[in-house]
């Protein structure tokens, strides 16, 4: 990645997670993941997780940062990640309309609350 430059988009995700692990892997495989920065957001140095980011809350929810700054989590976040994304970018202009992101934070929301499941 050139570190000229910001990343167009940094992806902070629980890594202590092994679902979310194993969903990040799968996007960090996909062609142009290599130009976003990915920060494990239960391993990283406090720094790492940029202004207005702590750490409760980056390993409570996926959060997604752009080039420029501005920082989006949850069903807005998985949406600015596929839109990174050349083989993702349909899905994530696609449901990026109307009520959808609504409706998929809502969806979002209910995983969180079955998500310890998975960490035991």
């Amino acid at each position: 990645m050139d570190t000229t430059r910001p990343a167009p988009l940094t992806v902070y995700y629980d890594g202590a997670c092994p679902l979310c692990r194993r969903e990040i892997a799968l996007y960090r495989s996909q062609p142009g993941a290599e130009q976003l920065c990915w920060v494990d957001a239960a391993h990283c140095e406090p720094q790492a997780l940029g202004p207005g980011l702590d750490r409760d809350s980056a390993l409570a929810r996926l959060h997604v940062r752009d080039a420029q700054g501005r920082l989006v989590s949850g069903a807005r976040g998985f949406l600015a990640l596929w839109q990174g994304l050349p083989r993702w970018a349909w899905l994530g202009r696609l449901l990026d309309r109307g009520p959808l992101p609504a409706l998929l934070e809502r969806g979002y929301r209910l995983f969180l609350r079955l998500r310890p499941l998975w960490r035991r």
